[in-house]
């Protein structure tokens, strides 16, 4: 909790992107200098195509979790053991503020050539976060108040196919 303030303290728009990471399959990390975003694929090639966590009526994946990105300070708090416990798994690690406020659902993001928007399917630190981060790191996600702040990050559709590069800015698209 002490760490909260520093948290909230992120830059509010046109942050670069410090990690790209491409899970091929569970549990495996390929961390990119670029990586090619489609609207229909989300990240091709990566687990999501035939392993989404959340699917379609169609049993295809659901477009709302193609990208995820991690505000760098929450994986700085909880990613300690960064030998012995496996990266957190996110496209996107970026020192954005992520809340509700600041990035609101429908929000346009673009980096590189790409353009994603935020989903309304809350990111609430899955049992795999639990498992590497402490039950604590969980419990911190979801406390009353938490959910708004988007501690875990956000969840996006790709809705302009491109490639995002590391050292790019990720930067809200306004009208």
């Amino acid at each position: 909790m002490a760490a909260l303030p520093h948290v909230l303290a992120t830059p509010k728009d046109a942050a670069p992107i410090l990690q790209l990471c491409f899970r091929p399959g569970y549990g495996e990390r390929d961390f990119r200098e670029a990586i090619t975003l489609t609207r229909r694929d989300g990240i091709p090639g990566e687990r999501f195509g035939t392993a989404p966590w959340v699917r379609l009526a169609d049993g295809s994946g659901d477009p709302r979790i193609q990208v995820s990105i991690l505000p760098l300070r929450v994986m700085d708090l909880v990613w300690r053991d960064r030998i012995g416990t496996p990266h957190p798994g996110d496209t996107i690690v970026a020192d954005l503020d992520m809340t509700e406020e600041n990035l609101p659902v429908g929000t346009l993001l673009q980096a590189g050539t790409a353009v994603l928007r935020v989903s309304d399917l809350f990111n609430d630190a899955c049992v795999k976060w639990k498992v590497r981060y402490g039950a604590d790191a969980k419990a911190w996600v979801t406390l009353p108040g938490h959910p708004a702040l988007r501690l875990r990050g956000i969840l996006c559709s790709v809705e302009q196919d491109g490639e995002m590069r590391l050292g790019d800015r990720l930067s809200r698209i306004t009208g």
